[in-house]
């Protein structure tokens, strides 16, 4: 058995993964990264970028939809192929995982292809298709990820029960589809597969869809979802999931549901077995790995991060969590992960980003608050590029001006949430935001809207 020795030795390549690596790099450690399927993990591979590509195709659909209303006329209709959007999908995520590879190359990282399990606090047991082969590392860096959550006794066979992952590699749509879950992964093929005309209901168990969200938006993300003819029923349990003809029928205690295929998206779990953790003694809290703020485990130089170390399960955190490990190991005095100020994005149409906390949780914490929302149906730019829906709403402290939560439902949210996010990290109030000039017009304008309006000064509304 090959034995090579390096400074950190990194178990797998997903955001937090790769992240660490090069940081680890730069700050002129020598890394061997471990990765069995591709380098980018499930992010890059099955998950947010490939999404994201599907959700522009959808978005491309939506605008054909509205030619006439751009003052384009298509005679001859048009042909939306799911089958092209999925491959272009793949082109995507190809690329993005040759461009995590030629970072590794140009950091002089070593990329060893495998599984890899921990077999003490310093060496890391790798078996790929060349064989096996030990590293040996002065710290170590766990970042294995998650996979598809499913209900108890519901298998996913990627059939006619898929998880995100056969959604992004399935060539094919179904006529029909139920989605079990309507959270961001569930909301966001919910809108794909709605736009090249699947017929969709969402099940979720909560009092509404993504639940996780300021409770305004999650009812105007309702409404404007069934205008485009998405069944959706919350507070509902599913009680089976079984074979039903050529489909699957989903029994649930609000009633029955029958479709062509069943997608999975209930959440997901962290993997934390079979990488070694019990044998070195790990501690868990829960189904996460327990770390310290430097994302050190119970265990002396072997870190976790990621998905692995906790919620939020985001792939920004993910790579912020790899930044504080790798320059722990480093000897530098890394700020720890502010897990108060990560955003929350959900690229559905329209997009949905929040940051802090909502108006109801401030409330709850006793804190007197002020409230300032601004549609996007008064925003120039909005009302220019046709997407209208939404708006943007800023929860503050009545007293001292502190920004506790945003939240945006509309075009571009998941860009305008960082205002905010730089904002919170400077310990800005809402009159610092209200002096900073901000372009018009630009879809941004709301955000400095909104900050008006809960300072009562509230300009175009």
């Amino acid at each position: 058995m090959a034995s090579q020795k390096f400074d950190v030795v990194v178990v797998g390549t997903g955001p937090g993964g790769y992240v660490a690596a090069i940081r680890c790099a730069q700050l002129g450690l020598t890394v061997a990264a471990v990765e069995d399927d591709r380098p980018g993990g499930v992010c890059l591979n099955w998950g947010c970028i490939p999404t994201k590509a599907l959700l522009r195709n959808a978005d491309v659909v939506h605008l054909f939809h509205r030619a006439e209303e751009f003052g384009i006329k298509l005679p001859g209709g048009f042909q939306p192929d799911y089958g092209e959007a999925i491959k272009r999908s793949r082109r995507v995520a190809d690329r993005m995982a040759k461009g995590v590879e030629f970072l590794f190359r140009k950091n002089k990282i070593t990329l060893v292809p495998g599984r890899g399990v921990m077999k003490s606090a310093t060496s890391v047991e790798v078996t790929g298709a060349a064989g096996t082969t030990t590293l040996e590392g002065r710290a170590v860096i766990l970042a294995t990820g998650s996979e598809p959550r499913s209900l108890p006794g519901v298998t996913i066979d990627e059939t006619r029960v898929i998880s995100s992952n056969g959604a992004v590699r399935n060539e094919s749509r179904p006529a029909s589809l139920v989605i079990i879950g309507a959270g961001a992964v569930g909301v966001e093929f919910a809108d794909v597969y709605n736009a090249y005309g699947t017929t969709v209901t969402l099940l979720e168990a909560l009092p509404r869809i993504v639940p996780v969200e300021d409770e305004e938006v999650s009812a105007q993300l309702a409404r404007i979802l069934a205008r485009r003819k998405i069944e959706m029923k919350t507070g509902v349990k599913v009680q089976s999931v079984t074979p039903s003809g050529n489909g699957v029928r989903v029994t649930t205690d609000g009633g029955t549901f029958d479709a062509e295929q069943v997608l999975m998206a209930v959440g997901r779990a962290a993997r934390v077995k079979e990488v070694g953790l019990e044998a070195l003694g790990v501690k868990l809290d829960r189904t996460f790995v327990k770390v310290s703020p430097a994302m050190e485990t119970s265990v002396k130089g072997v870190y976790a991060i990621g998905d692995m170390a906790g919620a939020p399960l985001l792939a920004h955190k993910a790579m912020a969590e790899g930044v504080v490990a790798a320059e722990a190991i480093a000897g530098r005095n890394p700020r720890p992960v502010d897990y108060a100020n990560v955003p929350s994005c959900t690229y559905c149409r329209p997009q949905v980003a929040s940051i802090g906390i909502s108006e109801a949780k401030a409330k709850e914490n006793g804190r007197e608050v002020t409230i300032g929302k601004f549609p996007f149906t008064a925003s120039g730019k909005a009302v220019a590029l046709g997407e209208t829906d939404g708006f943007v709403k800023v929860v503050a402290d009545k007293a001292t001006g502190e920004i506790l939560g945003v939240h945006i439902l509309g075009p571009e949210a998941t860009e305008i949430i960082h205002e905010f996010a730089v904002g919170r990290t400077l310990e800005a109030t809402m009159e610092e935001i209200i002096h900073t000039i901000h372009a018009h017009p630009t879809l941004s304008e709301a955000a400095f809207e909104a900050t008006l309006g809960a300072l009562g000064q509230a300009i175009h509304i």
